[in-house]
């Protein structure tokens, strides 16, 4: 059954808002009855704590929040569809977000929501670091997002920007097994990808393997880059403007081909939408190869209905829609590998731990069908069995703090 959100639905998530204030609360978890709780929890007790973490920072990990918490930082610059809205109107958003980490992983997460800043922001992301034990970026505008999450890797904790690579890890482990339902070898595919924003840049660059180590990567035949001016290849006027577009021209779409999305559509044998509703229509995944596999992810109007590409010869068709089969979400890769990073004390979240999220995500479906590629994100298991493989990829590639 189709779902469409409604001025109901709209008036019901306002209600509840108002009602609770918000969904997020902080509860204690020590007594605070006698004196004697409260000189522990508090002064003078808690003096020593003090004094212990100033002498050995690890120690906030042992006895202060951080082992267990993340902040989930944004400038309210690129909120779901509503665009450029502000730190005040994020706030929502961002406690939805927390609210998914608490549920699905344990974790606890508070929204840091920036409304304006007159210093550098990325300084301003650092000074908070010390409370937390990782940094979720979200809904931050592209190229923005790119440079913040850049500049922000040798802060000693894990920081990830979700928009990019949990989107980028769903996608690569619907693939995974969508190759399996098509009997298709993955390492051959030619792809073409229609938005080169934060989600398509990330995407991208995993599946092409764009900076990862081929040790643990696996590269696909080709991609092709679409935006709004058509095809992204070297040499393109004005291309050199963009560092991240300037970048995925040099690294794919190798013929040089030129034209619009229909042009580089024509013999594909994928196509990954995260960019705009409508923009496919069924003659153009006529055009494409022998059941292609078909992945739009424009939310909550996709490029091309299911029905449409289904009906037009797509083999398998995944959407970001609860309502359809395959749900591409990122919801299924970010609880896990955040409770990966921390339960490994880790420094940084690496591209071995995201192949590996992405390979736990995928091998979680023991036999995929056509309609089933990927678990329900719903399903809690998921988040367990993405921890624990993200935790050992830390352990291995040398970020952990684990002894």
């Amino acid at each position: 059954m189709l779902f469409e959100p409604s001025d109901e639905i709209y008036q019901a998530a306002l209600d509840l808002h108002e009602k609770h204030h918000g969904k997020l609360e902080i509860r204690s978890k020590v007594p605070l009855k006698t004196r004697h709780d409260l000189s522990r929890a508090y002064t003078p007790g808690v003096a020593e704590v003090c004094r212990a973490i100033a002498k050995d920072k690890n120690l906030a990990y042992k006895c202060t929040l951080k082992a267990n918490t993340i902040a989930i930082v944004t400038d309210g610059s690129a909120v779901l569809g509503l665009g450029n809205i502000g730190g005040y109107a994020a706030i929502p958003v961002m406690e939805g977000k927390a609210i998914l980490f608490k549920e699905f992983a344990g974790i606890d997460a508070f929204p840091i929501c920036f409304e304006s800043y007159e210093t550098d922001f990325t300084d301003q992301v650092k000074n908070i670091a010390p409370v937390f034990g990782g940094i979720n970026l979200e809904d931050i505008a592209a190229p923005k997002c790119f440079e913040v999450e850049d500049a922000l890797q040798d802060i000693g904790i894990p920081v990830m920007h979700d928009d990019q690579h949990g989107t980028a890890v769903v996608v690569l482990a619907a693939l995974l097994n969508a190759c399996k339902v098509t009997g298709r070898r993955y390492e051959d595919l030619n792809i073409v990808i229609s938005g080169a924003g934060a989600a398509g840049y990330a995407i991208s660059r995993l599946l092409k393997c764009i900076g990862y180590n081929p040790d643990f990567c696996t590269m696909v035949h080709e991609i092709i880059v679409c935006d709004t001016h058509g095809t992204i290849f070297r040499g393109r006027e004005g291309l050199y403007k963009n560092k991240y577009k300037f970048i995925l021209g040099e690294e794919t779409n190798h013929s040089a081909l030129s034209g619009t999305l229909a042009d580089a559509m024509i013999g594909a044998d994928v196509f990954i939408g995260v960019s705009a509703p409508g923009i496919v229509t069924a003659e153009m995944v006529r055009s494409m190869s022998r059941d292609p596999i078909v992945f739009a992810m424009a939310n909550p109007v996709p490029e091309i209905w299911p029905d449409d590409a289904k009906g037009a010869g797509a083999a398998v068709v995944g959407t970001g829609r609860s309502d359809f089969p395959n749900q591409i979400n990122n919801v299924l890769a970010f609880p896990g590998i955040f409770r990966g990073a921390l339960d490994a004390r880790a420094t940084r979240i690496t591209d071995e731990m995201k192949v590996a999220a992405a390979h736990a995500i995928a091998g979680y479906i023991a036999k995929p069908t056509r309609d089933r590629i990927l678990p329900n994100i719903l399903d809690k298991e998921v988040t367990k069995v993405v921890a624990r493989a993200v935790k050992d990829a830390a352990v291995l590639c040398g970020c952990s703090r684990l002894v």
